[in-house]
């Protein structure tokens, strides 16, 4: 990095004498000059003050090139011997000079203003702080602290001892860093604490020069080392120069050192490169000043005058140091903000330009993203990306607006016309190459478009609320100003904000989606569309489709709410993998649970969608998207529905799994539903077999078994409908069951006997009413039904016959006798056994003699009987059966012998019950006696009354009045008293009455 930073010139040539010092105030030149005329070389010492040819225009005082300056005023043998150091502290217009000793002149006038002659006599150096007014003075082996009060006379603060003779000095906050020897030390100021830092070198004296940030920069050598205030090392922080420098100044953004044949100006920043070389032999001196660097040869004195950054700042982006460009970009004056942001955007396109033509991608995203250039003029070097149509103009094309810019803007159009053809020239690198290069390029943009996106995506976002509300407050006022004229209103409709950021939006979201694609990141882009995203919908959806990222296409319908394309696009792919069975990665991608996955979040929003859409997972899928339907809440009334519509194959899955996986059941009207389409398949099946002459009763399908299921465990269905479908010679399991449903027991348990000729599902029948009616007081006589049936077939047979029609009408009323009964029929049982008991007096079985509803009257005797089943039915259910009623039903020719498995147990229990009656019976007197004992000992209390036994109302002496006692024995009153008591509590229960 070498350009010209500063100008030399020469300010003041051919001075009579020898210079010792310089520096500068008010835009003159203070040069100490030794007098060579005199006897004694050296021995007086003029100071003379330079001004320039012309008076400033701005009226500043820097320093500056109009041509030589010219002697203005000289004061003959201002000092007696040659000043060491000379400085000038321009806040308050002094003069601080060592000679003989330290002496402090006003300036302009030079006027004495103190002189600090006892304590600085013989002094070699000293530091002077501005911004505290404290003056170090090192003399021999004696470092002393001054502080100058009120701008008059210096005094003394601190005076410390140090190990030899001070050569270097500098403040570096409180502490002070001493060069002594050929060592570095810092020294508190307040405590003279020291700390050794480090050596200084072998070849030149310690070099200490302090930093505007308050760090320094230590000589050793020719090396500079940066260290902290309190002296540590600054990592990676050195200057290195050509040769061992005898002085180094500091003038922002560079350290200018002082070498034996030229001046030497480096950078501040790392790596502290070289920036120019200024030949100047025999410099005695470096002083800086506010705007430029005084360099004092043996007879005269010449200016490093700073180029301006402007100027610096085209050199060094023409030679391509675009950090060291952008640093001094810094160091523009705040007035040219508008000049110095156009500047830095700028640079950091040229820099981006040639990171990007260096295959340095994500850097040089990062400089375009640090120029605040549109997000369209870095698309533009992608010509893969395909971009919507927008009407936004992009920064680079508001540069060219800007006249202090316009070479830089042209350039950048160059050298995008470059890069362009660079493109075209890339052909003929390998496929490999290019194919790496703008994976690495398109890898490099998406991380730029993904740091760019959240300020835009917040934009637009806000752009459509203020859209939204703007809308929304045109909408209320056209509400409330009922009668304003249409024109007004029209022109208000007719408003509305400028749609940039969305736009740009549209721009980064799609060219993002497609960088992503382009590099194999699909689940970022997926990720990407399930957010907020502005995508362009056509022109992604044609990049997907091209590139077959069907994933990445369902998620882009998805976000646009466009639900059928996307089913209709599932559909496909399940459908294609299924013929790819080789391709098992595609077959595994795609599959019917995907369809599930995405209609589930539907169900609620678009149900007839999810339903047009399921028809096909249903069909492979049925338990899956029954489960679908069942925990996302479609209407099951909604699908049933339409599923006889349009898939009346699969209405009678749906409710079987449906009534399969709901707990709870199901709607009566689906029950009733299913139960129909199971009756209308069996009616079709029986017809075929009974024209076949294949039917019989024992004859099941597994739809008759779903049928026959259905009918037992459910109760939902309409009775009298399907009472009304049956047959009457066949189905008559089927009508035994719906008999059953509306307790019409003996139809229902004739059919199982003489119909079916099944006695073990009637007995089965009858354990299953018996048991549901277990908790009411009357049981149910179910049994002593079918002992009828047993022993009057005939009878039993004929009134079937005769009552074969329908009775689902009467059902209502059977229903609610039935819920009156269950209603009042709950009793609480004290004592189990004594119930027990009661019955048991009068009853030997233990169970009442009531009858089912719809039941004839006794039967007579006649006819084939089925004695071995009654006899059988007996001994299994003898503890359930009315032993009384079922003797007398028995015929009379019944041995006892066969009644033994049925009266022994009988007789037992009966027996059982009745000692237990009178264990109870005698445990009950027992209480009865011991309550009676304890009422005549609570009677037999005894109270003793004597002269002195008071009333506990009135307090007075009971004496020879009459008294009560209070039940509790021991309150004892006057009669009169306790009466006059009950009266008063009467009256006050009387008016709380009232005011209520």
């Amino acid at each position: 990095m070498v350009h010209s930073a500063y100008d030399a010139v020469e300010l003041v040539a051919d001075v009579p004498g020898h210079i010792e010092a310089v520096a500068s105030h008010a835009g003159k030149l203070l040069v100490a000059v030794s007098d060579t005329e005199g006897f004694l070389w050296g021995s007086d010492c003029s100071l003379r003050i330079y001004s320039a040819p012309s008076p400033s225009s701005d009226g500043g005082g820097e320093i500056r090139w109009d041509g030589p300056y010219a002697l203005e005023r000289q004061e003959p043998r201002f000092w007696r011997r040659p000043p060491l150091a000379m400085e000038v502290s321009a806040s308050s217009d002094l003069l601080i000079s060592l000679s003989e000793w330290v002496a402090l002149h006003r300036l302009p006038g030079l006027e004495t203003v103190a002189v600090v002659s006892s304590k600085t006599k013989g002094a070699n150096v000293f530091a002077w702080d501005e911004r505290r007014g404290f003056l170090a003075v090192g003399r021999q082996k004696r470092l002393t602290v001054f502080r100058l009060d009120s701008g008059r006379e210096f005094v003394e603060v601190k005076e410390f001892g140090v190990p030899d003779i001070l050569k270097s000095m500098a403040w570096c906050g409180d502490n002070i860093c001493l060069g002594i020897r050929r060592e570095y030390m810092i020294i508190n100021s307040m405590t003279g604490a020291l700390t050794e830092v480090f050596s200084s070198g072998r070849i030149a004296p310690p070099l200490v020069v302090p930093l505007p940030t308050g760090e320094l920069i230590l000589g050793k050598d020719n090396i500079g080392v940066f260290v902290y205030q309190n002296g540590k090392l600054i990592q990676d922080g050195r200057i290195i120069w050509s040769d061992t420098p005898a002085s180094v100044v500091i003038h922002r953004p560079y350290a200018v050192a002082r070498l034996p044949r030229h001046v030497e100006i480096r950078s501040l920043r790392a790596p502290n490169a070289l920036v120019q070389t200024v030949v100047l032999r025999d410099v005695q001196k470096l002083v800086q000043t506010d705007n430029c660097i005084l360099a004092a040869l043996s007879n005269s004195v010449h200016g490093l005058l700073p180029v301006p950054i402007g100027a610096q700042i085209v050199q060094l982006t023409a030679s391509g140091e675009f950090d060291e460009a952008l640093a001094l970009c810094k160091l523009l004056p705040p007035e040219d903000s508008n000049l110095r942001a156009a500047k830095e955007s700028s640079i950091h396109i040229r820099y981006g330009h040639f990171l990007f033509d260096s295959g340095s991608y994500e850097e040089a995203m990062e400089q375009f993203s640090d120029s605040h250039v549109d997000i369209t003029y870095v698309l533009c070097l992608y010509p893969s990306i395909v971009l919507p149509q927008t009407n936004i103009i992009g920064e680079h094309d508001k540069l060219l607006d800007m006249p202090e810019l316009a070479r830089e803007s042209s350039d950048v159009t160059d050298e995008m016309e470059s890069y362009s053809l660079q493109l075209h020239e890339s052909d003929d690198k390998s496929p490999l190459e290019v194919k790496k290069m703008s994976h690495n390029a398109l890898a490099a943009l998406v991380k730029y478009l993904q740091k760019k996106r959240s300020g835009i995506i917040e934009r637009a976002t806000a752009e459509v609320t203020e859209e939204v509300v703007s809308g929304a407050v045109h909408h209320s006022l056209k509400l409330s100003e009922p009668y304003k004229p249409k024109k007004l209103s029209k022109k208000r409709a007719q408003t509305h904000t400028s749609s940039i950021a969305r736009e740009m939006a549209t721009v980064l979201d799609t060219s993002l989606l497609q960088a992503l694609i382009l590099t194999g990141q699909s689940s970022g882009a997926i990720e990407l569309l399930k957010g907020l995203n502005y995508c362009d919908l056509k022109i992604c959806e044609e990049f997907l489709k091209e590139r077959s990222e069907y994933m990445v296409l369902l998620e882009l319908y998805k976000s646009n709410e466009m639900h059928r394309e996307a089913l209709r696009l599932l559909n496909q792919l399940v459908e294609e993998s299924k013929s790819e069975m080789e391709n098992i990665y595609f077959n595994k991608k795609f599959n019917p649970q995907m369809i599930l996955e995405y209609l589930r979040p539907l169900c609620r929003s678009d149900p007839m969608l999810v339903l047009e859409s399921s028809l096909y997972v249903l069909e492979r899928n049925p338990s899956e998207t029954i489960q679908l339907f069942l925990f996302e809440n479609v209407p099951a009334d909604l699908v049933n529905s339409y599923l006889k519509q349009h898939a009346p194959n699969l209405q009678s899955t749906y409710l079987e799994l449906m009534l399969s996986m709901n707990d709870t059941g199901i709607n009566p009207n689906l029950q009733n539903e299913l139960v129909q389409l199971y009756l209308s398949e069996v009616l079709d099946w029986y017809k075929i077999l009974k024209e076949e002459g294949n039917w019989t009763e024992r004859t099941y399908s597994p739809t008759r078994k779903k049928l026959i299921s259905t009918l037992e465990s459910n109760s939902g269905y309409n009775t009298d409908l399907l009472l009304k479908r049956l047959p009457q010679d066949a189905l008559f399991e089927e009508r035994a069951i719906l008999y059953g449903k509306i307790n019409q027991h003996l139809r229902a348990l004739s059919l199982y006997v003489h119909k079916l000729q099944m006695p073990e599902r009637a007995v089965a029948y009858c354990d299953r009413v018996y048991e549901e009616r277990e908790e009411q007081p009357s049981k149910s006589n179910i049994y002593f039904n079918l002992l009828q049936i047993y022993l009057n077939p005939r009878k039993a047979e004929k009134e079937f016959e005769q009552k074969i029609i329908p009775v689902a009408s009467q059902y209502s009323g059977i229903q609610k006798a039935t819920a009156t009964k269950l209603k009042g029929g709950r009793i609480g049982k004290k004592v189990v056994e004594i119930e027990g008991a009661d019955d048991i007096r009068f009853s030997p079985s233990g169970t009442d003699s009531g009858r089912s509803d719809g039941d004839g009257d006794d039967v007579n005797d006649g006819g084939p009987i089925m004695l071995n089943e009654a006899l059988e039915l007996l001994s299994q259910r003898w503890d359930r059966i009315n032993g009384a009623q079922a003797l007398r039903l028995l015929p009379r020719d019944t041995k006892l012998q066969d009644l033994v498995s049925f009266l022994e147990p009988l007789l037992r229990n009966s027996s059982e019950h009745r000692r237990n009656y009178l264990v109870i019976k005698n445990l009950i007197f027992r209480a009865n006696l011991q309550v009676k004992e304890d009422l005549y000992k609570r009677c037999q209390a005894v109270l003793k009354i004597d002269g002195d036994s008071t009333c506990s109302l009135c307090h007075k002496r009971v004496a020879n009045s009459a008294f009560a006692i209070y039940p509790n024995g021991q309150t004892l009153v006057h009669f009169v008293c306790f009466k006059e008591s009950q009266q008063i509590k009467a009256v006050r229960g009387a008016n709380s009455v009232k005011r209520r």
